[in-house]
């Protein structure tokens, strides 16, 4: 038991150093080759790993939905990832990836599993210019090495997710409650999110708050347009938020995750109190607890629209009652 609980805040605590364990695994060969590439999943993600079950299709349900399952009394989905990714199982599609991923619970259908792997964030690379296929967030070296043979293709559940489930699609028409955000005319909201869907949705709801905001597909990227601001206020004798209103990051991100953002803004005497919202499909409390020991001032699961502008409202609100104090 001593044993199990070591290895749960071992792996805990690998989010408080920019480190991260990805699972690798197989879903058969890509269409343009016979070559079976490597995929990746955040181990913080899965509920668990199965054999293939029973499935239920319902009528009209089309690929690459295969069914739904049913996984100790809970009715899931079952998506085909290799269908999703253009790969062809030569060996079937033996397991299910079941997934707890912004408030729902699904279950991805794969051909094998490999490894997994201890990573730092630093050698997780944004595939926006590197990788044509939209359900591709970023590429994983595992060895620090451009060697093919050595990578693994990081899937963008959120996107995949989006176009496959309606639901997943709501926050969309979701209506904003009204409300009024105190910042400070001129400034911006930085957002660092690796997923074109979340980066589009965040867009969306931020311009619904009234929020301008800069978007940034990972931390690092974020982390120094932040500096490039700080810069700039103090050589013109302002005070960080004349150029920043707030901060809102997700967790898992290239190159600098969102926990190491945090911990930078927090320790800088002059970012210190630029307000840092966490947004994340990493829900649950062991997360929310790490939110709090980074210093971030709110934490909202995805992608509930309304309780992230409560979240800011608030957040905002505390920041002039500080700067005033």
């Amino acid at each position: 038991m001593d044993s199990l609980q070591k290895d749960i805040d071992d792996r805990a605590n690998l989010t408080l150093s920019n480190k991260f364990e990805l699972l690798l695994f197989r879903l058969g060969a890509a269409a343009q080759n016979e070559k079976s590439e490597l995929f990746g999943i955040n181990v913080f993600k899965l509920r668990e790993i199965m054999p293939m079950t029973t499935l239920t299709k319902a009528a009209g349900m089309k690929s690459p939905l295969l069914g739904m399952a049913n996984i100790r009394g809970q009715i899931i989905p079952v998506i085909d990832l290799a269908a999703v990714a253009g790969c062809t199982p030569t060996a079937g599609l033996n397991l299910l990836l079941v997934t707890e991923y912004a408030r729902n619970t699904q279950a991805f259908a794969i051909e094998s599993v490999d490894n997994i792997v201890r990573l730092d964030w630093s050698q997780v690379h944004a595939a926006d210019t590197r990788v044509s296929n939209r359900n591709v967030t970023s590429i994983a070296l595992l060895n620090n090495d451009e060697n093919r043979d050595e990578m693994a293709l990081v899937l963008d559940v959120e996107q995949i997710l989006y176009d496959i489930i309606p639901s997943a699609r709501n926050v969309k028409n979701e209506p904003i409650a009204a409300r009024s955000f105190d910042f400070k005319p001129g400034s911006l909201a930085i957002v660092a999110e690796d997923s074109r869907v979340a980066r589009a949705m965040l867009d969306q709801g931020l311009k619904a708050m009234g929020i301008p905001a800069l978007m940034f597909n990972n931390g690092l990227a974020a982390w120094e347009k932040i500096k490039q601001m700080a810069e700039e206020a103090k050589a013109a004798g302002e005070s960080i938020h004349d150029k920043i209103s707030l901060v809102l990051t997700d967790l898992e991100m290239p190159e600098m995750d969102g926990f190491t953002l945090t911990r930078n803004i927090k320790a800088d005497r002059q970012l210190k109190n630029i307000p840092v919202v966490i947004h994340s499909s990493l829900s649950g409390s062991a997360n929310e607890d790490h939110v709090r020991k980074v210093g971030a001032n709110g934490y909202v699961a995805k992608f509930e629209v309304n309780e992230l502008s409560q979240v800011i409202h608030q957040v905002l609100e505390q920041a002039v009652r500080n700067e005033a104090g």
